[in-house]
């Protein structure tokens, strides 16, 4: 692959990269994406299973659902471009993930700092007391309930429901303080989570695309790179080390 020098000169001088990353990264690791041809959302509708009233109504059918997901998630495993991301936090001062998944992936290759705009999956709460559970949930007597008689939840956002403050507040901080911001795997039309590409183009961040076609963010990135991000991004490691 060839670089162009602009791009050369900003990976050699930069100290602090974002990496806002979507379905499509996970995608190359098995887990279908929710848009696109094959998408979640052309067999499923969004409003039956990922919202609050939803789960009330039905929660079994709509941990059936996760539980299912879990099941695909954890037989994926990290891929090139998860670990590509890990990588550089060896070539730089500091990098930082900002993810749309829910998977985990990122934490499982090895990446330390990491907002999750959308929660993990591998996490759930009481809706009542707010109690966490991180471990394996017993669903031998129906779905799971808390010590105090609620009903546990996964804990990943739905559709209605606020971004964590926190994880969005602690994304937004690091995507104007970047240097470089890549955007990986994502069609950058979920808002708010799609704005943090505007905010760090605004604060004066290089922006890089890494996705298999054109979207809509391509028009203001300063560089693109299309194809598979497992691919394109051990090829930026690689040409890294040689820089350094």
């Amino acid at each position: 692959m060839t670089f162009k020098q602009t791009f050369l000169n900003k990976l050699s001088e930069s100290k602090k990269i974002v990496f806002f990353t979507g379905a499509g990264i996970s995608a190359e690791s098995g887990i279908p994406t929710f848009r696109g041809k094959d998408g979640i959302w052309n067999k499923l509708k969004p409003e039956e299973l990922a919202n609050f009233n939803a789960f009330m109504r039905n929660p079994q059918m709509v941990w059936e659902w996760y539980n299912h997901r879990k099941k695909i998630i954890h037989e994926a495993k990290p891929n090139a471009g998860h670990l590509a991301i890990a990588e550089m936090q060896n070539l730089f001062e500091e990098v930082t993930v900002i993810t749309q998944n829910i998977d985990n992936l990122h934490r499982r290759a090895g990446s330390k700092s990491i907002y999750e705009l959308h929660g993990n999956i591998e996490r759930n709460f009481c809706i009542n007391c707010r109690t966490f559970y991180n471990e394996e949930l017993d669903f031998s007597n129906g779905v799971p309930k808390c010590k105090c008689g609620g009903l546990i939840r996964p804990d990943v956002v739905w559709f209605g429901e606020y971004l964590p403050e926190d994880q969005f507040e602690g994304g937004e901080k690091a995507s104007v303080l970047s240097d470089i911001f890549f955007v990986v795997g994502t069609s950058a039309v979920v808002y708010p989570a799609a704005g943090l590409i505007h905010a760090a183009k605004q604060a004066g961040s290089f922006i890089v695309e890494v996705n298999v076609v054109e979207t809509e963010i391509s028009s203001i990135c300063d560089e693109s790179f299309f194809g598979e991000a497992g691919k394109i991004l051990p090829e930026i490691v690689n040409k890294l080390k040689e820089l350094k």
